[in-house]
């Protein structure tokens, strides 16, 4: 793995502007939908087969973390809980480099890495799946 410091190019993607925007707009979105009363998003696949999927307990992952009850999110999702904290670090970088104008910083991995990566995610997904079936009594009110 390849890591850099450096300042943007004029014809490189703005990664920062970029994946910011789309974090500040999903969080509108999600608040917009939750405050004009929605009704929650359906599991599919918990209401066919009565057990949770990889994903189940992220909504309310996501309410608990934005609350401030950081247990009860990871209670609800691990991984998601984990995502949540990853995004929320990155919109701190985010914003200080684009306040500042400062360098970015950049990674370049090797194809070995890049499957590493991918197992690994892969990995994380399942061992996430195996805990929320484990903890499956958790979803019984959905």
């Amino acid at each position: 793995m390849r890591v850099t410091w450096r300042s943007l190019t004029e014809s490189e993607v703005d990664h920062e502007l970029l994946w910011l925007s789309v974090s500040i707009g999903g969080l509108f979105c999600a608040a917009t939908w939750f405050a004009v009363g929605l009704p929650w998003p359906v599991c599919w696949f918990h209401e066919i087969t009565g057990r949770p999927c990889a994903t189940c307990g992220a909504t309310r992952a996501a309410i608990a973390f934005f609350h401030g009850h950081l247990l009860t999110a990871f209670r609800w999702n691990p991984l998601a809980f984990a995502a949540y904290c990853g995004i929320a670090l990155f919109d701190v970088y985010a914003v200080t480099v684009l306040v500042t104008r400062g360098r970015r910083f950049r990674m370049s991995f090797s194809d070995s890495e890049k499957k590493f990566a991918r197992i690994s995610a892969v990995t994380l997904l399942a061992l996430n799946w195996a805990y929320l079936v484990a903890h499956s009594r958790m979803f019984a009110v959905l």
